[in-house]
């Protein structure tokens, strides 16, 4: 075996590193993780921690714990850790050492090489800096490649044709946007820009203030110089960022917290995805103002661009995702681990410098986006079936995620759902794989929420959960096979077209465009039919005598217009129907 090139992301929050073996990139465990903390301390006896223990004890022991250490790379300074003080650089390397034992744990035999990933904006100093911390742990450092160049690899080991990537790294401590422009086995960085002075740690500590001054409003108490509460409220405030990713609301409860004025403080609050993404909407602005710098700095246009990638593990944020979706017209790759695919790519450089075969790398993907339906803005008007995707195409799987609804009426018993598979954003254009309706919701004022959860796993099987969030109460549904089911769907769509095509039955487009928008149209009107038979047919068991006939007779003319096709008789039918429905629901 030749001797390895281990990959190596080292990062100012956490740091990570990866070999390619059997031709495939994987990131190795350090402590039983796979990100070890960039941080470095000393223990009340003066023993080196490095890594989950350091960053453990830094809140509560500050003088004898450095973090973020490379934010100071190439600086000419000097870190205080107990009564001792080190360059950045030896920082670093005690960092790169901890790296360095791990490959050659999993490897077992001794790693001598690496390849260590920067930011693009680092300069030659801090480069330099890199350089010589990889030294300083026993390291050759046979090249110092920039971060988006190793994101991009991690996506195309084995890409072809030229294509123009924008690169969006928001870490722990550090944000840099970078446009890349990828051609055969060329990686060029057209423009970066960003801030080392901004990260997934600015987030924690807009929801660390906001706990901060909920004690003091509602329980006349300041935190202060409290280690130990402060240590307890960040953790848990780190927790509760990471928890709304997924899901609308998460808990942040800290018993016996503190103790004030001879009492025990105990802290139970509820953090909302809204709040927190108003909290934290300054610092994305600031960053979306970096990609319109780096495009600029690119001389390209949003239009030029390929291809987004997410890189760093504040990445995940919702809002992140959606606000660059909105001023870049396409969805960014989040498939590999943003936490990951720096440290996957540097390996992927390792293994083509020491002249290895590297193939793709492997992720389980959800190929298709799924959600539901909701009263909601489409082209500028409301409308019932707005789609609200829960879980995106392209997300890795197994994968849960959550969203939160609200009911229209006051007392409202009811709520129909339905599962759609699809990108319409209008839900009717897209397929529906299930529906279930939850009963029995608290007679309380519109506004009653209502938390739906959908679960994909490995084989396809997703369940879709509503619950009623004041108590409890909750409905699911399973389906089978939900991407294999949708790629039938496709196929026969695709048979249809064609058959239609070769009979000569394919409907024209006119020149002004109405002959697609009129067939979407129908269809659509017909799939409103459908949806409204359903819930009359439910409405007959309860119906009396006189109402049940009305309803009978309505459906039977919708079902004959629909069977018919006929558009005409259809909408005064439906119309009809809807204003019983109506009566009979109220």
């Amino acid at each position: 075996m030749s001797d390895p090139i281990i990959g190596i992301d080292l990062g100012t929050t956490n740091s990570e590193v990866a070999v390619v073996q059997d031709g495939r990139p994987q990131v190795l465990e350090v402590d039983g993780g796979k990100l070890l903390p960039s941080v470095v301390g000393l223990a009340d006896d003066g023993t080196l921690l490095v890594g989950q223990a350091a960053r453990n004890q830094y809140t509560l022991y500050p003088e004898r714990t450095i973090r973020s250490v490379k934010r100071r790379m190439g600086e000419d300074v000097h870190l205080s850790l107990g009564e001792q003080s080190y360059r950045p650089q030896e920082i670093s390397a005690l960092i790169l050492k901890r790296l360095k034992r791990a490959a050659e744990e999993a490897l077992a035999q001794p790693v001598a090489k690496a390849v260590i990933t920067v930011p693009a904006y680092f300069s030659d100093a801090q480069r330099q800096a890199t350089r010589d911390a990889g030294e300083l742990a026993g390291l050759e450092v046979v090249r110092i490649i920039n971060e988006p160049t190793a994101a991009a690899l991690a996506y195309e080991a084995d890409h072809e044709g030229a294509r123009t990537i924008l690169a969006y790294d928001l870490g722990g401590g550090t944000f840099d946007v970078s446009v890349v422009r990828m051609s055969g086995e060329v990686t060029e960085v057209l423009a970066s820009h960003g801030n080392n002075q901004l990260g997934g740690d600015d987030f924690d500590a807009r929801l660390v203030q906001h706990v901060l001054d909920y004690l003091r409003d509602k329980e006349d108490v300041e935190v202060g110089e409290n280690r130990g509460a402060l240590a307890r409220i960040q953790r848990a405030c780190e927790t509760a960022k990471i928890a709304l990713t997924d899901a609308p609301y998460a808990r942040i409860d800290e018993e016996y917290l503190l103790e004030h004025d001879g009492r025990a403080v105990n802290l139970s609050l509820e953090i909302d995805r809204g709040d927190y993404e108003s909290m934290i909407e300054g610092y994305v602005d600031e960053t979306l103002e970096a990609v319109h710098i780096a495009l600029k700095g690119a001389g390209l246009a949003v239009s030029d661009l390929d291809e987004v990638l997410l890189v760093g593990g504040a990445t995940r944020t919702p809002l992140i995702q959606r606000r660059l979706e909105e001023i870049l017209g396409m969805q960014p790759r989040a498939e590999v681990d943003p936490d990951l695919c720096v440290s996957t790519g540097a390996a992927i450089q390792a293994a083509v410098i020491a002249g290895e075969q590297v193939a793709s790398v492997l992720v389980d993907v959800t190929p298709y986006t799924f959600g539901t339906s909701a009263l909601g803005e489409l082209d500028g008007e409301l409308y019932p079936y707005t789609y609200v995707p829960v879980i995106r195409k392209h997300t890795p799987v197994p994968t849960t995620k959550s969203e939160a609804f609200r009911t229209l009426q006051d007392g409202q018993a009811s709520i129909d759902v339905r599962v759609y598979q699809g990108e319409d954003p209008d839900a009717l254009s897209n397929t529906e794989i299930g529906a279930f309706r939850v009963e029995g919701l608290s007679d309380v004022p519109a506004g009653n929420l209502i938390v739906m959860t959908f679960s994909l796993d490995i084989d396809g099987i997703l369940e879709v959960t509503a619950r009623e969030k004041r108590t409890g109460l909750e409905k699911a549904i399973t389906i089978d096979n939900a991407t294999a089911r949708f790629e039938a769907h496709e196929l026969d769509a695709a048979r249809e077209r064609l058959s239609a095509l070769i009979e000569g039955e394919a409907e024209r487009v006119s020149e002004d465009g109405t002959g697609a928008s009129s067939e979407a149209g129908e269809r659509r009107e017909a799939v409103q039919a459908r949806a409204l038979v359903e819930k009359a047919e439910r409405l007959m068991a309860d119906a009396n005598a006189e109402d049940k006939e009305d309803l009978v007779n309505l459906v039977e003319t919708v079902q004959d217009a629909l069977a018919a096709n006929d558009m005409a008789a259809l909408e005064p039918a439906v119309a009809e129907l809807s204003d019983l429905v109506y009566y009979l629901e109220s």
